[in-house]
């Protein structure tokens, strides 16, 4: 039928776009998260290369979390006020040449502020990305493109360890940024496209807030990323501490006052919302323990080689995409509460048992590639749970915010875990697997609280406002089924 108003006209044009801003927020989405495990790997090769001791060199992962857990939050709110397609592809394109600055760096300064800079763009690419995403799509579709958003996220963030060991032992570190170039071209030409006539407020967040934010973040992840270092009652983590709290007062007051807000108490109101945010900061404090931890273990406790370590791992991120994936195309997709709730469930039962069970005799086969199957498919659930909860209980004018604040609460946990696992493993005695079974009980009980949060996870689809709908007039709102303004 070829009439204007046929009712299947609408789908019909949406679908093109909704598959590229789809492709491009997994691809851009992808390279964040993989950069934020991948580095790792390549550390003891920046210390030789640049002659600087292991504590100085750590930065190199201390240099991207800050920025990246600092201005998540924010950058929602930027991306519904100037645009989610402009806001994402600003992202990717200093997100490209900071990693072309970091793979050309000639000395350590430059390559710590390249870092730097590749976490804030980092931080403005990813919420923006969903928020995209469920601004194409068509609402029927919307589970599904969160679970291939989610499945890129965590198989970036599984699949770090083994690509990482895979290059930098074949090739040389500098290779891991050189990677990330050619992608975020292909995704600024092709996402040209996703710019024309889309809709913004065209009030940004709150300038002075944001950096009282980000102050206060970015000093939270600053004092436990050194607490293992120069001790808990040291002047690092005392004056940290200090002003995360006044940062964090501050910040809060002024969101209470100002009209636009960098924080967006507002969306708390909403339990589901409250909830998922809570539950992602468990999330992430026990996901990132569990990935730092399983590099430690076979690399300190059996003897494996970085390469062989990050292949050993492969195979819990392959689970992980395949169910976020598959979860998503379900014709019945379970409810955000079940995902996490069992999910978490499956992940803490993995860990479990590996702390039941590790020693130092390898077990692969036995012991490692079960448990990690496990541990992917409970990861690959409670990532889309989390997403999907998350996303779905903010009205769709709001999707950016907040995803920004749910996957900064991520980032802060994760910041939590890497310093849970430093303090765990120095203060626990033992020559065998003791103190790595230690960390695998700190993440056990983690995951049982963020699974009993998920529970308490009930998503009703938000209202539409009327401004929203004219700013997107597209069948990804138009036709979502909704109530009464909240």
């Amino acid at each position: 039928m070829t009439l204007s108003g046929s009712p299947s006209a609408p789908p019909a044009v949406s679908t093109r776009p909704a598959s590229l801003a789809l492709s491009l927020a997994c691809a851009g989405t992808f390279l964040s998260f993989l950069d934020a495990t991948v580095t790792n790997l390549a550390v003891p090769l920046i210390a030789v290369d640049f002659e600087a001791s292991l504590t100085t060199v750590s930065w190199v992962a201390t240099a991207y979390v800050i920025p990246f857990a600092a201005l998540l939050a924010p950058a929602g709110p930027l991306a519904d006020a100037v645009g989610r397609a402009r806001l994402f592809l600003i992202g990717v394109a200093v997100f490209t040449v900071s990693s072309l600055l970091i793979a050309l760096a000639p000395t350590l300064p430059v390559l710590l502020g390249a870092r730097g800079l590749q976490g804030l763009a980092a931080a403005l690419l990813v919420p923006a990305s969903l928020g995209l995403v469920l601004a194409e799509v068509p609402a029927e579709r919307r589970r599904a493109a969160i679970g291939m958003w989610s499945a890129a996220g965590a198989l970036a963030a599984a699949a770090g360890p083994a690509l990482g060991g895979v290059l930098v032992e074949a090739l040389d570190w500098r290779v891991l940024f050189c990677l990330n170039v050619p992608v975020g071209l292909w995704v600024l030409v092709a996402g040209r496209k996703l710019v024309t006539g889309e809709s913004r407020t065209g009030h940004g967040p709150d300038l002075a807030g944001g950096l009282l934010l980000a102050l206060g973040v970015g000093s939270a992840v600053y004092g436990l990323t050194q607490g293992p270092d120069h001790g808990w009652s040291s002047v690092h983590v005392l004056v940290a501490a200090g002003v995360t709290v006044l940062a964090g007062v501050a910040t809060v007051l002024r969101a209470l006052r100002h009209q636009r807000p960098a924080l967006r108490l507002d969306l708390f109101r909403n339990r589901t919302f409250a909830v998922a945010s809570g539950v992602s900061l468990a999330y992430g404090t026990a996901l990132f323990t569990t990935m730092l931890l399983g590099v430690l273990f076979l690399t300190d406790a059996w003897d494996y080689s970085t390469l062989e370590a990050g292949l050993a791992m492969s195979p819990a991120a392959l689970v992980t995409a395949v169910v976020g994936i598959g979860v998503g195309r379900l014709a019945v997709a379970p409810a955000p509460r079940t995902l996490v709730a069992a999910g978490s469930a499956l992940i803490a039962a993995s860990t479990a048992i590996l702390a039941l069970l590790i020693d130092t005799e390898p077990h692969f086969w036995t012991l490692w590639l079960p448990t990690g199957t496990v541990m992917g498919v409970g990861v690959g659930m409670a990532t889309v749970g989390i997403s999907s909860a998350a996303a779905l209980s903010a009205p769709p004018q709001h999707f950016a915010a907040a995803t920004g604040m749910v996957m900064a609460a991520r980032q802060v946990g994760g910041a939590l875990g890497i310093a849970a696992t430093a303090v765990i493993i120095a203060e626990v005695m033992g020559d065998g697997a003791e103190p790595y079974a230690a960390v695998y009980w700190f993440a056990t009980t983690v995951n049982l609280a963020a699974a009993v949060g998920g529970l308490a996870l009930r998503v009703t689809a938000p209202p539409l406002s009327k401004p929203a709908a004219a700013a997107h007039p597209a069948p990804a709102v138009a036709r979502t089924p909704e109530g009464d303004q909240r």
